[in-house]
Parts: C-alpha cells; structure tokens; sequence
C-alpha cells in the first residue's frame, strides 16, 4: 500500500529506508535523505500489538519528504514467541536479564528481506535499517555481526550481487546512544513528536511510559538535553 508518493529526480541515487514509525528510524531517513538519496520508506505491518507506529511512519515520511511509502505485510503474530506479536504475553515494565520477551524472533531478517527485494526492483543502492547495539534491549538482530551478515545474503542472493553490485546495508545508529541519536534527529529537524516508540501504545499513539522501549526513550531526551515531546498516557 502506497500512502505517500512525491516526484525523484532521476539522477539521484536511491535508498530503501525501514520506517517502523519510532524515533531511531525516523532519524535514520532523515540521514539518507541529508546524504542525498531520495529515499523510499518501508514499513511493516507483521502483526504487532497495535498499529500507532504505522500510523506514526506514515506522519514521518510524509513531513520528512519520502519519494514513497509502502506498507507490507507479514504474519509474525503466526509464529507468535513474542509479547510484541501474542497478546496473551504480558509486556515487560521493568529490565529483565538477557533477551527479553519483545524480540521478535526473526523481524529484521524479514524486514531487511523486504527492503531488499523492493530495493533491487527500484535499483536502489542502499538499505537503511535504524538497529542500535548501544542502548537496546538486547535484541541479537540489533547487532553489527548480523547487519555484516546480511550484507552478504544481499551480495549471493540478488542479481545485482552476483553482478557485482550489490546493495549496502546502511545502519548509521548501531553505535550510538540514544542520546546520540536524538541529538542528531534534533539537528536533522525529525519532529519526534510525530513518532511512537512504545510497545503498548494505545489507539492515539499516546505512550504506557513504563516499557523497556518507553525507558530507553525518555533516559535518551534526558541525557540529550532535548525536550521530550512523548506524549503518555
């Protein structure tokens, strides 16, 4: 589904962007675009709790100036494992030791295969994915030693690979704090109140501020010494 779509110049370069709606992703297009390409946002509808971050992408890549917005759809609520896709799953609302019970098992392999495949078709040179293995939960398919290694799978697994140009996979905050990256968003102009971070966040998109990715949110606009514009419920 395309709810955003504006004319590209044919002699910039192109780059997919995943687009979850949340504060990293919105200041990882925001980067694509301040790097020149004209970007083209993905997002992904795999049967999370609640459809606000959707909503919030849709808001980022229209305000931001995407050539594109697509939403597509896979069933990781099928697979189910995780409190961000089984609502009988109680969301986390303090730190928990090890991986906790919001990774998803395999939503970024599916969401950078996604990317890659629209990517190829669009003759997009780049993916932006807004991974982070600073300040994180401790999600595996945050970390620099995946991104290297689907950076592969697009090499072998695409004709523009095995013609010897393959598509990069761009992570620009995966060593970063939060803070960082919120500092960054702030001086790339990304209004973080349209974005939505919170694993629970009701029909409005307002946020349960007690979540793992709610505290890493506000610790981050603290640290940052940038007005949080979160709004809670």
């Amino acid at each position: 589904m395309s709810v955003t779509s504006h004319s590209s110049s044919a002699s910039k370069l192109r780059a997919v962007v995943l687009l979850s709606g949340g504060l990293d992703s919105a200041t990882v297009l925001a980067m694509a675009i301040e790097r020149g390409y004209d970007v083209y946002a993905l997002s992904v509808h795999y049967g999370q709790r609640h459809s606000a971050e959707l909503d919030a992408a849709a808001r980022v890549a229209a305000r931001l100036g995407a050539c594109e917005h697509r939403v597509m759809g896979v069933d990781l609520a099928g697979i189910g494992g995780s409190a961000l896709t089984d609502p009988t799953i109680a969301v986390p609302t303090s730190p928990v030791a090890g991986i906790p019970i919001t990774y998803v098992p395999a939503r970024n392999t599916l969401m950078l295969s996604l990317a890659l495949g629209w990517a190829e078709v669009l003759g997009a040179r780049s993916i932006f994915i807004g991974v982070n293995a600073v300040d994180y939960s401790g999600y595996p398919d945050c970390r620099p030693e995946f991104i290297a290694a689907f950076a592969e799978v697009a090499r072998l697994g695409t004709r523009v690979g095995t013609e010897g140009a393959a598509i990069r996979i761009e992570a620009p905050l995966v060593r970063l704090s939060k803070a960082e990256i919120i500092r960054e968003g702030h001086r790339l102009g990304v209004d973080f109140s349209l974005t939505v971070s919170c694993y629970q966040a009701d029909s409005a998109g307002q946020a349960c501020g007690r979540c793992d990715s709610c505290r890493l949110r506000r610790e981050g606009f603290v640290a940052a010494g940038v007005p949080d514009p979160t709004r809670y419920v």
